[in-house]
């Protein structure tokens, strides 16, 4: 067992813990921060018995898999909250899944890869196509914002509806783009994937009722570790000092994306940076394309005003982020640079939303 599961194994204890915490009533801040470390190693083993289980699936159906539980911890607390009625918080954690993805996930790859190989190569043509995925998140991020700030008495109902059929756009193109890379150019991701495999000691084929049971248990548990993080989060927050602006953008996306960014991060000290950006890059383009769109839809339907008019702060953010990603990694190339430029964005972001004044809704 690689040092990697025995660090989530032990964080496992952290369940009982935030269990404890909550019936013996140990406070408000003690509940949120020992749910939100629960979540950590649940998300890490959610991510490997679905690894596991695509092995016995095969490589069309188990892409499938990936492609769907990629994001499923954070979509389970997105979800938990805006049942809660916390709007704001599940749209800054989506503009925060998209910025860290892009610029910590990204930028640790390429500096700690790059401190080990002085140049990575992966494949521009990915990078591309990768990068006109996000455009498209940008843009459909972007009008109902600025329909809302350049229309004067536009109604709620108005701005849901557009944001459906937005949704609705976005959640085929998601479809298109799994067709693309599993079908029909799914040798441009091989690479990738058979470098992965190399020099790996094989192992037997997997039990998939086993790993099919842990999947369940583990997301059962990160609903469970979900609703105690929601339920704490206003007042936990509140005695940090922190904005529901910074923890949404921030903290929970870290929370929740934990264990895929110690993924892309290892396999790119590996040499392995095709591997790393389409887990950092297929991460953010999951969220704007599926989750994002599934959390409008299900919003309509539990009448939650959830639309894709974002804060103008947060949209800004985004358009850099994707900006600065898609500049660096267009040429197929990388080195730690690089890794740093992206870094250093998402610090000067990061700072930008710790100061930033508590917006109206948002506590």
């Amino acid at each position: 067992m690689s040092g990697k599961n025995i660090f989530f194994l032990v964080l496992l204890v952290f369940i009982p813990i935030s269990i404890a915490a909550h019936y013996l009533e140990w406070g408000d801040l003690v509940v949120f921060i020992t749910a939100g470390v629960a979540i950590l190693p649940l998300a890490a083993w959610m991510g490997v018995a679905t690894e596991e289980i695509a092995v016995v699936l095969g490589p069309t159906m188990g892409g499938l898999l990936n492609a769907t539980f990629g994001n499923a911890t954070e979509l389970i607390i997105a979800l938990i909250a805006l049942r809660a009625g916390l709007v704001d918080v599940v749209k800054a954690s989506i503009t925060g899944s998209i910025i860290g993805n892009l610029l910590l996930v990204m930028g640790l790859a390429m500096l700690l890869g790059g401190l080990r190989y002085k140049e990575q190569k992966f494949q521009p043509i990915v990078a591309r196509v990768n990068a006109a995925a996000m455009n498209l998140a940008v843009i459909a991020m972007l009008l109902p914002t600025a329909m809302n700030y350049t229309s004067k008495g536009i109604s709620q109902q108005t701005l849901q509806h557009l944001s459906i059929a937005v949704a609705i756009v976005l959640i085929l193109v998601y479809g298109l783009t799994l067709l693309f890379s599993m079908k029909t150019h799914s040798y441009l991701y091989e690479v990738g994937l058979v470098d992965a495999e190399v020099g790996e000691t094989p192992h037997e084929k997997p039990n998939i009722l086993l790993w099919t049971a842990i999947l369940l248990v583990c997301t059962l548990c990160v609903a469970y570790e979900s609703e105690l993080l929601v339920e704490t989060l206003e007042v936990a927050t509140a005695k940090l000092g922190l904005t529901a602006l910074f923890t949404g953008v921030i903290l929970v996306p870290i929370i929740g994306n934990a264990a895929e960014h110690a993924t892309a991060i290892t396999v790119a000290m590996k040499d392995k940076m095709d591997l790393s950006l389409s887990v950092a890059v297929g991460s953010s383009m999951q969220i704007a394309l599926f989750v994002a769109p599934v959390l409008v839809i299900t919003g309509w339907f539990w009448g939650k005003p959830m639309d894709l008019d974002f804060n103008p702060f947060e949209l800004v953010a985004v358009a850099v982020s994707v900006f600065i990603a898609n500049s660096i990694s267009s040429d197929g190339k990388s080195n730690w640079l690089e890794g740093t430029l992206l870094l250093a964005a998402y610090t000067v972001l990061g700072f930008a939303f710790y100061f930033h004044p508590v917006i109206e809704g948002m506590t």
